[in-house]
């Protein structure tokens, strides 16, 4: 009987061996693939936060507020002008000084890349983040009449913003969102610099506040469909 539970002993102890070693094996598999395909992981980490509607002729084009040092929003929007998209671009800004703000800067952006002054409508508000810039704009919205609007962003920004002002804005108005190409943030380079990784971390965190916050509010009848969709996602004060 002895020798008979030593070898029991002994075979349970193999066993838990080679156990032991497929588990290491197997994770040291995993590490080396991920490792050797993170490259492609992070450009689709990138590019899953980057969406872009298809455009129609609209009432107006929405230049959010905070644009860049390259003004690469007021850039885009006012290219999106000189091609008819809209006859009125919105400068977005909140206010800086009782006597100046974000919007005097980007009206001067716009004029700088060709649009007209009386086709510049300022709006000034004190929203610190996206759902209460969207907030302040629905009134102006509403109040005009708008059917459809063109909000423009920041590329790494754009699944975040039509999140948000598909579900703030009257549910009447169409909301086609266009990213602009920002210098500071390349979808297939961001980890490489510290300011892509900080646009990254900062946009997932604040989509994650914007469900948060309005949750029970739902997108209406006639919003753009999804072209990526929230669930399409694999792999705020927060702006």
């Amino acid at each position: 009987m002895r020798p008979r539970a030593l070898r029991r002993g002994w075979q349970r102890q193999s066993g838990g061996i080679i156990s032991s070693l497929i588990s290491l094996l197997f994770v040291f598999v995993l590490c080396l693939v991920l490792y050797l395909a993170r490259r492609p992981l992070l450009r689709f980490a990138g590019e899953a936060w980057i969406i872009e509607d298809p455009l129609e002729r609209a009432d107006a084009i929405i230049v959010l507020s905070d644009d860049n040092f390259y003004a690469d929003r007021a850039a885009h929007a006012a290219d999106l002008y000189r091609h008819g998209m809209a006859p009125l671009v919105v400068a977005s800004g909140r206010k800086l000084r009782p006597y100046a703000g974000v919007a005097e800067l980007m009206e001067h952006d716009l004029v700088e890349r060709g649009v007209p002054k009386d086709k510049i409508l300022p709006i000034v508000h004190a929203a610190e983040n996206t759902r209460e810039e969207a907030e302040a704009l629905a009134p102006q919205v509403a109040q005009r009449k708008w059917h459809r609007v063109i909000v423009v962003t920041s590329n790494y920004h754009t699944r975040r913003a039509r999140y948000i002002f598909t579900r703030v804005f009257p549910s009447e108005t169409q909301v086609r969102v266009t990213g602009a190409q920002d210098g500071d943030f390349d979808p297939d380079h961001w980890w490489q610099k510290r300011v892509g990784i900080k646009r990254l971390t900062r946009e997932v965190a604040g989509m994650f506040v914007a469900i948060w916050e309005l949750r029970g509010e739902h997108q209406g009848k006639g919003k753009t469909p999804s072209v990526v969709g929230l669930s399409g996602l694999k792999p705020q004060s927060v702006v």
